[in-house]
């Protein structure tokens, strides 16, 4: 049956029915927009379906059996046999499909005209869905990110991407990460709990770059700890396989064997072929241009997740698709930098940091305008019951505000909520310090650290 005229013109299209495009729509209507959802696989989005949810349950799986393996140090008689991948592939469906599931009975809920199919833009208000127009008087871009690879590095057999990890049936007893960034420290990180033998190839100086060097050096101790090796400061030159394996050559002529690699070099923009230059829309190497308050300088057209330049996380699709819903109002809505959003790496240990870097804060503010505080884990009772080693680092623009919070040990990614505020409200290690931090939990941590550097250390 043909949709009615009225069905197909909106006030808002959205195209994309991941993180950032789901919660567009959802403020829209709250907002009493009507919204076109434009979405050709599922609702969800790769952190839902490809990303965020399904690795987190892996995670958790790997903690459960690093868990069996050390029970007997708790004091518990247990035993670790083996990982049944087909429960565990049947316990992390069942968590996407129930979350699938909640989000498109929300979606109803709310009103929203969800249109399945690809849709591509064919002018400043339309977007072109299997053969029918829809029109929006503002049109939101968010199409999301895929699992990209490198020049001439063909995705095949034995070299797979982090999509074709999520579904394996099986577990190698040896497999080369190519890529020592979130994803490859994350998926390493599972497979080592697996039992895999694992190897890192990273072609920068250490894993995990773009952290504060304390955490990552506390990152690369705890890893060699746990046996999972890696190879950094040398790019990947190419890989050959065969029926037995794969052989990697790096730059230098170094090579490493195993039974698969995977590659997790990041994510690239999915914006190919659906239109956005030829409406007008500036893309640079794939990626969407806009200014600060995510608007593309074409018509009423915003970009925002993945496809926009800059940390792509499914909570940072999120906010902007808030935030432009918002825009769309006129409620300037406050622009939060990528510097200011919160990052987890959820390996073992996790990373948990938000803010300036040490060396970040001394290249805004000057060498001598910085001052940096860190607290070791091993004062922290209850990262003591955990079993936990890691610290948490504090750096504060002299005489001033904090400005970055770096942490690491067994679930610290869960202590990020507290230190986003401390950071984003601009608070001095001083008004931290005079707050109340329950005990004993991890969260004293942080507490402990703001009164180290507010010049009250009880601990130290």
């Amino acid at each position: 049956m043909a949709e009615t005229a009225a069905a197909q013109e909106f006030d808002i299209l959205v195209l994309g029915g991941g993180s950032g495009g789901y919660a567009a729509a959802l403020r829209a209507v709250q907002l009493g927009f009507t919204v076109g959802l434009i979405e050709k696989g599922k609702l969800g989005g790769t952190c839902l379906h490809n990303g965020c949810i399904p690795t987190k349950a892996l995670l958790h799986s790997a903690e459960v059996a690093d868990s069996a393996r050390s029970a007997e140090k708790y004091g518990i008689k247990a035993t670790f046999d083996s990982i049944d991948m087909t429960a565990v592939n049947a316990y992390k469906d069942g968590i996407i499909a129930g979350k699938f599931k909640g989000l498109t009975g929300l979606i109803k809920s709310k009103g929203i005209t969800v249109i399945d199919g690809l849709g591509k833009l064919t002018g400043k208000n339309t977007i072109e869905v299997d053969g029918t127009t829809y029109t929006g008087k503002n049109i939101v871009l968010a199409t999301g990110s895929y699992s990209r690879s490198l020049p001439g590095l063909e995705i095949g057999g034995k070299v797979i991407t982090s999509d074709h990890a999520l579904t394996m049936d099986t577990i190698p007893s040896s497999a080369i990460v190519l890529g020592g960034g979130v994803i490859g420290c994350e998926f390493a990180s599972v497979w080592k709990s697996f039992g895999v033998d694992v190897t890192i190839i990273e072609g920068l100086p250490s894993l995990v770059p773009n952290e504060d060097a304390t955490i990552v050096k506390s990152f690369e101790r705890a890893f060699k700890k746990r046996g999972i090796k890696f190879n950094t400061g040398t790019f990947f030159e190419k890989v050959e396989q065969n029926d037995d394996g794969v052989k990697v050559t790096l730059a230098d002529g170094k090579t490493f064997e195993a039974d698969l690699m995977l590659v997790a070099v990041g994510r690239g923009p999915v914006t190919d072929g659906l239109g956005f230059e030829e409406a007008g829309v500036t893309v640079d190497r794939g990626f969407v241009i806009a200014n600060e308050r995510l608007h593309t300088g074409v018509g009423n057209i915003y970009a925002v997740g993945d496809i926009v330049p800059g940390l792509q996380l499914a909570h940072r699709g999120f906010q902007q698709g808030i935030f432009v819903a918002e825009e769309i109002a006129g409620l300037k809505p406050v622009i939060v930098e990528d510097v200011n959003i919160p990052k987890v790496t959820y390996s073992e240990p996790e990373i948990a940091s938000v803010g300036l870097t040490e060396k970040a804060a001394k290249e805004k503010l000057g060498e001598d305008r910085v001052q940096t505080q860190e607290y070791n884990l091993a004062g922290n009772g209850k990262s003591s019951i955990l079993g936990t080693a890691g610290l948490v680092k504090l750096v504060r623009e002299k005489n001033g505000p904090v400005v970055g919070v770096h942490m690491i040990g067994t679930r610290m990614g869960e202590q990020i909520g507290e230190a986003q505020l401390i950071v984003n409200w601009e608070a001095y290690p001083e008004d931290v310090a005079q707050l109340i931090h329950a005990h004993p939990t991890q969260n004293e941590s942080l507490g402990e650290a703001h009164l180290a550097l507010a010049g009250k250390a009880l601990h130290g």
